[in-house]
């Protein structure tokens, strides 16, 4: 069981990539991970993770924004734009190369198709001058067992579930789990909620943690809204945008996804109302244990 952070304020994110705008799916996650760190009497923090500008929409980052305090969801401090992030990157790469758990991988997808999607080892470079991607090494004792706040005991061993992970891109892109990893410890997150679809890549965000000697904060993945056909809610699946104009209708339409339905005399109110009540009867157990339920949004 892998160590987690001792008792500590409560500070929670929603990490958007501005690859479009919020949809319900998004919606839900964000009120989950607010209401969390609000019934906690915690702190809220919005980061926007723009490291992949091939998938970034122009004016997402800013409309996303617009659309959480569209509905109430107002954050605390600054937002942290990864894309500002390339020394405090940079830095920890070095720091890994230094320890010798990374090496550099030309490898294509269809090599690791081929080796049933896994990485198992170092490989030989066919061209030293040819672009690479920058892998860690997996531990040997890669087992990582942690506790989901919503899910239950989860385990995985790298090695041979996942293999060794890509840090740095052959592109030159630095690669979400690292980029995860050193802003979740410098925001000092103590609690990550965040969809189940993310549930797989957090032993992996672990693995780096204890490599690097970093807090490891709670996780708790809810489920992903998935429309009537099983596809995820997203961007990718042209998941229509939440409407600000019916803003309080969203979030109650959220609240009843997540167990938690407001009161009928709530039906009417304004989204700072909705968000009050939610804060204070957020239950932790009224949840859906389950990896994905279809939206009625």
């Amino acid at each position: 069981m892998t160590a987690l952070l001792p008792e500590c304020p409560y500070i929670g994110r929603f990490a958007p990539s501005p690859s479009g705008p919020l949809h319900f799916g998004s919606l839900v996650s964000a009120l989950a991970s607010y209401l969390e760190a609000k019934a906690h009497h915690g702190t809220w923090l919005v980061r926007i993770e723009d490291i992949d500008p091939p998938r970034e929409l122009p004016g997402a980052a800013d409309g996303i924004l617009q659309q959480l305090q569209q509905h109430g969801l107002n954050w605390d401090g600054e937002i942290l734009y990864q894309s500002q992030r390339t020394e405090a990157y940079l830095a920890t790469l070095e720091k890994l190369q230094h320890m010798g758990v990374t090496y550099p991988c030309q490898c294509s997808r269809q090599q690791l198709k081929e080796q049933g999607g896994l990485h198992p080892c170092r490989c030989k470079l066919k061209d030293p001058s040819a672009p690479s991607a920058l892998r860690l090494e997996a531990p040997t004792q890669s087992q990582i067992t942690f506790n989901d706040i919503f899910q239950g005991q989860q385990r995985q061993d790298i090695k041979h579930e996942v293999g060794d992970v890509v840090l740095h891109r052959k592109d030159g892109l630095f690669a979400y789990q690292l980029a995860v990893v050193i802003d979740d410890a410098f925001q000092q997150i103590s609690h990550v909620i965040r969809g189940s679809d993310l549930l797989d890549s957090t032993p992996r965000q672990i693995c780096l943690q204890q490599l690097l000697a970093l807090p490891t904060p709670l996780y708790g993945h809810i489920p992903v809204a998935i429309n009537a056909d099983g596809q995820k809610l997203s961007k990718q699946n042209l998941t229509p945008s939440i409407d600000a104009k019916t803003a309080s209708a969203n979030l109650i339409s959220a609240m009843h996804w997540l167990g938690l339905p407001p009161p009928t005399e709530l039906i009417h109110a304004d989204c700072s109302e909705l968000l009050v009540w939610g804060a204070e009867n957020w239950r932790r157990e009224r949840v859906p244990p389950v990896m994905e339920r279809v939206a009625s949004s």
